[in-house]
């Protein structure tokens, strides 16, 4: 059974990355990158420095600056380059950041609710009340052990790395997204925060009707979130796929190894 995954037919796919090109700067950073993400996986996409791994996560996302110069995106049968970033996530899309931002003034509680209350409303679902959020926040805090005291402080003011990584993951539970594209979340962990960090993402998002693409330099998180492909990204193209197996053989032999 061959382990590229990146052809583009399938029923059940949840996002479908067709010759994506992207610059940043006027630099071309993606430069054809195709990849196909079905419901019910977990992928990764690994490589080294300057391969353009981050700048996916943010055209997907819609970060400002990245402009997308060629090719196409469905996701969940929408084309997801005609939507605002906020529009994005309320179809479900989910962007988890190498380095959570600072709010000052802003409270975790408050930032949460305002942020899950506005993609119901897109979706014209009724908001959550004050009781049934807090209970929802209290059950992803307890999930991530994140002290549930910290969803009063300001959003990840004065927070270690590790607890910032957590907040966000319990934003991730709290949010339900259909898709999370995680930019090296295993950054600036230890092994304990690691392996909450993984376990989370296990219990929120390996479900049949969800899709994780972990973006990654290491092997260490994909010992708890055990991926169903990998992906090299080089040059702005996905050079080789396979199977978890091709994560430990990144570790050993280093990227210039494994795609020679």
């Amino acid at each position: 059974m061959p382990v590229n995954h990146t052809t583009l037919e399938s029923e059940t796919s949840m996002l479908t990355i067709h010759d994506l090109s992207a610059t940043v700067a006027n630099k071309a950073i993606l430069k054809g990158l195709s990849l196909r993400i079905n419901a019910g996986e977990i992928h990764a996409i690994m490589g080294p420095n300057g391969a353009g791994k981050s700048t996916l996560g943010y055209t997907l996302g819609g970060r400002p600056g990245y402009e997308v110069t060629g090719g196409s995106v469905d996701f969940d049968g929408q084309d997801l380059l005609s939507l605002a970033p906020h529009e994005r996530a309320a179809a479900g899309l989910f962007l988890g950041f190498q380095y959570p931002v600072e709010i000052p003034g802003v409270s975790m509680v408050q930032f949460l609710r305002e942020s899950l209350n506005a993609q119901r409303k897109a979706r014209g679902e009724d908001p959550l009340s004050g009781g049934a959020f807090l209970k929802l926040a209290r059950e992803q805090a307890a999930l991530l052990k994140l002290d549930p005291e910290m969803l009063k402080r300001p959003v990840n003011v004065g927070f270690s790395g590790g607890e910032k990584k957590r907040a966000e993951m319990v934003q991730m539970g709290i949010l339900d997204p259909k898709l999370a594209i995680l930019d090296e979340t295993d950054s600036g962990l230890d092994i304990d925060a690691l392996k909450v960090c993984g376990e989370g993402i296990n219990a929120i998002m390996r479900r049949p009707d969800k899709a994780v693409l972990l973006i990654t330099h290491y092997q260490r998180l994909l010992d708890y979130v055990k991926p169903d492909f990998v992906h090299v990204l080089a040059g702005g193209r996905i050079v080789r796929s396979g199977g978890a197996d091709l994560a430990l053989e990144l570790e050993e032999q280093g990227y210039e190894g494994a795609v020679a």
